[in-house]
């Protein structure tokens, strides 16, 4: 083993390289760097490259280092001969930075090549060799290959050591432990071990900590309660203990709840919560104070908001109902405090976020019109009041949902306008305010979905294309955060299956994929998450669709029984929840599809008839619902393809052509077209489905089940160029905005 004093001595832990446009990867990785701490075990250990630090600082970012610099050329080489490691950030455009080639070139030729550590974030390595897919490349030259005797880069191949935080690779956390692994001359295993020892200590001292706090606060308030009915000599002892536990309370539902939610400990949270309500249930009703009732509501919001997590949602309402009713009336007592005012609409908004989850839309949206009226009687006094401007702009997106969900596109556009509008104002106004960026993204989100239902698919993917960077940048932003992963994952499968709606499957299912692998891992961390759960039920179906449509039905079949399976353990645990009866029924028809490729027609009918079954009454309660509506009619057309009685398939046909026919709004959305088109032909009503097909085509809709469809009817339907050129017109304008 080499001898420590034989180990050169750096300026610098490691040197990022990176080209500007992976500049968020590069903050990301040179945060997570500098303020990791190596376990306490490691520390001091030899290896050949020294004794393990307890600090990976400084690490040198040139981009950063180098903003005053005038001799560039002179202070990259001085910053690379003093850098212990070289870290390269890969993408295709990091592949053809030509700085990023000359510093990889250059630390090489310092004789320290075996100190070259890469993180992968998009593109493929290896691509360039592959034909037609050199676009694809994320090494850099330099990368690719050996240094000659010469100091040039010859034609001899090597692999550079590289880390891998794709979704579905190694992910983030794990490709930032490898890349440490590698600066520590340490196996990724052994610090990986380490790394979990200590998450696991971690986790155990915050729910220690927990318990401590509700047992602190039990202590305090029973001696509040001893105290209070003592001498009047000691009735000061008796309010500091009773400050001293409303403080403690505070912590609660501040702080530690907000700790424990990042964390995805929503048992822990729930306990924490109920101690606090066991607290506020001690003192007497005859004297409580503001702050005490304010406490008290805010408890219950929050208790509220964990039960709507783990889907126990008349838990969560009335919850959210008795903060409503402590809300209410402390903002009845102040009407000039926009602050207690801000309080109430938030819990309305809570009550009308449940009705609307249990489908019930007119109590939904009564809860969100009263939620705004409060918020409006106190915008006059507080026109920049960030955080109610913030609340406004949320209020705008739950009533664009109710007009949605009713089938009125055309009213639904306005709100979700000025929603789009305030979220740009709050970003512009705090930039670092996480909450308010995600906010940005969905107003993004709510304006594609709008743009697909109208037929736009350009704009749609615009839209989502925009969203999933914003949503990009907050996850590598604070990657601990899983409520901001479950946001990226979400909008990645929704970009990815619009995609493939326009014929780009492979980009459509790699980005399902990730939504897939993503929602895996959040399980994992916080296997009673049921948010996480239907996530991961919901994109395993979507990505078993695109499978199937691809010809890989054993994985398409695999992916789909492991959404059946998750789906209906939700639907029992929670029956009121009518989104997830629909993607539960979504799921029974995408198994029905599979049967039908692989000529099971008696399953095909079964599986038809089930996903049927449910989706029958929800259309009913919701006819303008436009998921509901789609999956109803498929669900009608496979029916009828596996039926073996004539006059039943013509009614299930005719029955979803009328339903389809006579929306309100949104008649031009392509998947609606597409199903048209499908009763169409197989009602023998050729010319009326070539006016669909044609419409279809100038939209630029490719979705694989059409294109078999119209392939099997021997029906052209050639490559839309103008329409690919209008989109990649559109995604560039978004990603430059």
């Amino acid at each position: 083993m080499t001898q420590a004093s034989a180990v050169p001595v750096f300026r610098y832990r490691a040197f990022i390289s990176y080209s500007h446009r992976d500049k968020a990867w590069a903050g990301w990785l040179h945060r997570a760097l500098e303020t990791y701490a190596v376990p306490k075990r490691l520390v001091g250990q030899a290896t050949a490259f020294g004794e393990i630090p307890a600090r990976l600082a400084p690490i040198f970012r040139d981009r950063d280092e180098l903003a005053s610099a005038t001799d560039l050329g002179r202070k990259v080489n001085e910053a690379l001969a003093q850098s212990a490691n070289l870290l390269v950030i890969c993408s295709p455009p990091s592949a053809t930075s030509h700085w990023v080639n000359e510093e990889v070139l250059a630390f090489k030729r310092l004789g320290r090549s075996e100190r070259i550590f890469c993180l992968i974030v998009e593109g493929e390595p290896g691509a360039s060799e592959l034909p037609g897919r050199a676009a694809e490349e994320c090494f850099a030259p330099a990368l690719r290959h050996q240094l000659g005797a010469d100091g040039a880069l010859s034609h001899e191949r090597t692999e550079p050591i590289a880390a891998d935080a794709r979704a579905g690779k190694d992910g983030k956390a794990n490709a930032k432990l490898k890349l440490i692994a590698g600066m520590l001359d340490l196996g990724f295993d052994a610090l990986k071990r380490r790394e979990l020892q200590r998450r696991a200590r971690r986790m155990a001292a915050l729910a220690t900590l927990a318990l401590i706090v509700m047992a602190a606060t039990t202590a305090l308030a029973i001696t509040a309660m001893i105290a209070r009915h003592a001498a009047v000599v000691a009735s000061q002892a008796a309010e500091r203990r009773q400050k001293q536990a409303e403080d403690l309370v505070g912590f609660m539902l501040g702080d530690l709840n907000d700790k424990l939610r990042q964390v995805s400990r929503l048992d822990i949270l729930e306990a924490v919560d109920d101690q606090a309500m066991n607290y506020f249930q001690s003192l007497p009703t005859a004297d409580v104070t503001d702050a005490a009732l304010a406490q008290r509501a805010k408890a219950l919001e929050k208790i509220g908001s964990v039960r709507l997590d783990q889907g126990h949602l008349p838990a969560a309402m009335a919850s959210y109902q008795a903060a409503a009713k402590l809300a209410a009336t402390l903002a009845e007592k102040a009407p000039a405090d926009t602050t207690r005012q801000l309080a109430y609409a938030q819990v309305l908004a809570f009550v009308g976020m449940t009705h609307w989850y249990q489908g019930q839309l007119d109590a939904a949206q009564r809860s969100f019109e009263s939620a705004q009226t409060v918020l409006q009687r106190a915008k006059p006094d507080a026109a920049d009041n960030l955080p109610l401007q913030f609340e406004l702009a949320m209020i705008d997106n739950n009533i664009g949902h109710v007009l949605e969900a009713r089938g009125r596109l055309d009213e639904a556009i306005v709100p979700y306008r000025r929603m789009l509008t305030l979220s740009q104002k709050l970003v512009a106004a705090k930039p670092d305010k996480t909450e308010w960026a995600v906010k940005l993204g969905v107003a993004h989100n709510n304006l594609g979905k709008l743009a697909l239902m109208r037929g736009d698919l350009a704009t749609a993917i615009a839209e989502y294309t925009a969203d999933d960077a914003i949503e990009t940048t907050l996850s590598a932003r604070d990657p601990q955060n899983n409520d901001q992963r479950e946001n990226m994952l979400t909008v990645r499968a929704i970009l990815g299956r619009t995609l493939a709606l326009t014929g780009d499957i492979d980009t459509g299912m790699r980005d399902l994929q990730q939504a897939v692998d993503i929602a895996t891992q959040l399980t994992k961390v916080d296997p009673n998450n049921t948010s996480f759960q239907d996530d991961l039920a919901l994109y395993a179906s979507q990505t078993g669709r695109l499978r199937r449509l691809s010809g890989d039905l054993p994985a398409a079949q695999a992916l789909n029984a492991q959404s059946l399976a998750i789906f209906l353990a939700l639907t029992k645990q929670d029956p009121a929840n009518v989104g997830r009866q629909r993607e539960f029924a979504e799921a029974q028809l995408e198994q029905a599809a599979q049967s039908q490729a692989s000529g099971q027609t008696d399953a095909a009918r079964r599986q038809a008839q089930a996903a049927l079954a449910i989706l029958a009454p929800l259309l009913a309660r919701q006819p303008d619902d436009r998921a509901t509506l789609l999956a109803t009619a498929g669900a009608q057309l496979l029916l009828a393809a596996v039926s073996d009685e004539a006059r039943a398939t013509r009614q299930l046909r005719n029955d979803a052509l009328n339903a389809m026919q006579a929306v309100k709004s949104g008649g031009d959305d392509p998947r609606l077209l597409a199903l048209q088109v499908e009763a169409l032909l197989a009602l023998g009503m050729k010319a009326e489905a070539q006016v669909v097909i044609r419409q279809l085509w100038s939209s630029g809709y490719r979705d694989a089940a059409l294109l078999a469809m119209l392939r099997r009817e021997r029906i052209d339907y050639p490559v839309n160029a103008a329409f690919q050129q209008k989109l990649l017109a559109a995604t560039d304008t978004s990603a430059r905005q």
